[in-house]
């Protein structure tokens, strides 16, 4: 078990119902050569360490089938919308903890557009509804 996902366990287990943040370790940049470490796997580990501290769960996760637009991560917390980001890099690690604390305080289960980190608003691919969402009628 890596450090990331022996700190991640600590972190659920230390904060129920905490954001978590799920890096794809096995990113790399759109046409970019095969290189080890994985640009994924360097995100993953600068979003842990950002993560130090707070009450945010990283979780690294073998590829989230969005290559074209990687390095990716998703951002969910429960009873609120899942959202995915691409166009990444580990510059993009505090925003990632950042927004994964914006969305675990926000009361509607919606991540603030305003107060979202830019590289969150930029690199949004998806927002996926909660599983037990209803639409308003």
């Amino acid at each position: 078990m890596s450090s990331i996902e022996k700190s991640s366990e600590a972190d659920a287990q230390a904060v129920p119902g905490a954001a978590t943040v799920y890096v794809c370790i096995t990113c790399r940049h759109p046409g970019q050569a095969e290189i080890e470490p994985r640009p994924g796997a360097i995100l993953a580990a600068a979003t842990a360490k950002a993560a130090e501290g707070t009450s945010v769960v990283i979780k690294p996760v073998r590829c989230l089938a969005n290559c074209t637009r990687g390095l990716s991560a998703a951002v969910r917390c429960n009873g609120s919308w899942t959202y995915v980001f691409g166009g990444l890099d580990a510059a993009c690690a505090s925003a990632l903890v950042d927004g994964a604390r914006l969305l675990a305080s926000a009361a509607d289960g919606i991540m603030p557009w305003r107060e979202r980190p830019q590289s969150l608003k930029r690199g949004l691919i998806a927002r996926v509804p909660p599983m037990d969402f209803e639409e308003p009628e």
